[in-house]
């Protein structure tokens, strides 16, 4: 019997556990025992054909389509990484929220909302991209759209609440025009909008993907949880419990990732321990490798997955660290969609085969400055065999940690004191408990990367021993 995904649109992947529950009930309805995320932070459900009706009777307030027919889009945005990774000042989770409820239409376009501060959920694979600039309230508008030779840049800065109407109008009208400029005059004609003239080019800065399982220290007095499934297939019973767990215990949001993972954040601190036993009861694992979390694989795809495993298999035999990059596959049959550092393309079988056996080959690319933000993908080798790419890759990471030499963004060592040999470092040190806070190394707990100054962290950073707020903090000299 012809079975179908379909997909469940969640805007900016952020659900609650009662509509979570409510996905889990139609899965048990048809007699599933796991479910997906898809890339676009949203859920996947294989449907038979004899079920399509369950569809309606279980879930009618979503929005579902038969994923190799697509007609709509599901918004994505990074609300998942305020107040858990870097971000933009202005830009709060509540802003989003806002956001995804301004849209009340179904976009046929893929849009993206996306703070240009974090690397967690990609900037610029869809074809509205609205990117925060450091005007408050205001957004680069990067167009990608089908038909066009090339992606541009929109002329203005878009208001946060003109984003819905514009994107809108966008989708309604650019098939009539091939140009930036005519199509961003007939939008002002359509739209009355609060637009703000560009005076800087947008700089997105480039960092090292992040690690983002398990638990973490999240403001002063709560966590955020992370977690991962090797093979993008959630146990629904799982889910229903955890669901339910998030309820008891005032947790009200569920994030999904394009990383088919799903954080939760805002778990007070006094349910921490709750939580840990929680997961512990259930045998979940919450401290997978960086070698696995920074794959993007197509779903349900059994090749894609046990290529993966084969390569990350290598990596950890040979102590291989791949900090900081992400990979992607995808069949070359297939269109494209490059969000990672390096990608390894399948090349289709030859035409003249037939019914005869190949081998199957692959291309390895990267992109420039290994930053998908850069777009721009170089050919490393091509046409070879799978036992091939585990070195081809580790190389290729050995190339990213030696092009960080010349990185602009290096930090110089410190000058050594000429009168007694040593070196001085200016440090910021808990009177409190004594602990320092060192720019130059951060602090690995509350996902401070190294370089970030003291007067840059969060104003409500907290001592990452004793929870002391960052005012108790005074200045102090490491000698070395």
């Amino acid at each position: 019997m012809v079975e179908t995904l379909k997909r469940i649109f969640i805007k900016g992947g952020v659900t609650t556990p009662n509509e979570l529950k409510q996905v889990i009930q139609l899965a048990k309805a048809l007699n599933l025992e796991s479910i997906s995320f898809g890339s676009r932070q949203d859920i996947l459900l294989p449907v038979k054909e004899n079920q399509e009706h369950l569809l309606k009777t279980y879930f009618p307030e979503f929005k579902q389509d038969i994923e190799q027919n697509l007609k709509f889009q599901n918004i994505v945005s990074s609300y998942v990484c305020t107040d858990v990774f870097s971000q933009t000042s202005w830009l709060s989770g509540t802003t989003y929220l806002y956001l995804h409820e301004e849209f009340k239409y179904n976009p046929t376009l893929k849009i993206n909302l996306v703070d240009p501060q974090q690397n967690l959920i990609p900037i610029y694979n869809g074809h509205l991209n609205f990117i925060a600039s450091k005007n408050e309230d205001y957004w680069y508008l990067n167009l990608n759209l089908p038909g066009w030779n090339k992606d541009i840049n929109y002329p203005v800065l878009v208001f946060t609440w003109n984003i819905s109407k514009i994107a809108e109008a966008i989708e309604n009208e650019y098939q009539n025009y091939d140009n930036v400029q005519d199509l961003y005059n007939r939008i002002n004609e359509l739209v009355d909008s609060n637009n703000k003239v560009i005076t800087e080019p947008l700089n997105i800065p480039h960092k090292p993907f992040p690690y983002y399982e398990g638990m973490n220290k999240m403001g002063i007095s709560q966590y955020w949880l992370g977690l991962y499934w090797r093979n993008n297939k959630y146990d629904i019973n799982f889910l229903d419990e955890f669901c339910d767990f998030c309820m008891d215990y005032r947790i009200s949001r569920i994030c999904i990732t394009p990383w088919k993972s799903f954080i939760v954040k805002g778990i007070e601190k006094e349910y921490k321990f709750m939580m840990e036993k929680f997961l512990g009861q259930r045998g979940i694992n919450v401290r997978h490798s960086s070698l696995e979390l920074n794959w993007h694989l197509p779903v349900n795809d059994p090749e894609a997955l046990k290529l993966k495993r084969f390569i990350v298999k290598s990596f950890d035999q040979n102590d291989i660290s791949t900090y900081g990059l992400t990979f992607g596959y995808h069949d070359r049959s297939e269109h494209p969609q490059y969000f990672t550092s390096m990608i390894i393309e399948k090349n289709p079988s030859p035409k003249m085969a037939n019914e005869f056996e190949t081998i199957n080959s692959y291309n390895v690319l990267y992109c420039k400055n290994f930053n998908p933000n850069t777009r721009e993908y170089i050919p490393y080798a091509q046409n070879v065999e799978e036992i091939e790419l585990p070195g081809l890759l580790m190389k290729l990471s050995q190339l990213y940690f030696l092009q960080l030499d010349s990185n602009s963004e290096n930090i110089e060592k410190p000058k050594e004191n000429k009168d007694t040999g040593i070196s001085e470092n200016k440090v910021h040190q808990c009177k409190d408990c004594m602990t320092v806070y060192d720019e130059e190394i951060g602090d690995a707990e509350a996902n401070i990367e190294p370089g970030v100054a003291f007067e840059d962290l969060p104003s409500d950073y907290t001592c990452n021993l004793c929870g002391a707020p960052k005012n108790t903090f005074q200045q102090a000299v490491l000698q070395k």
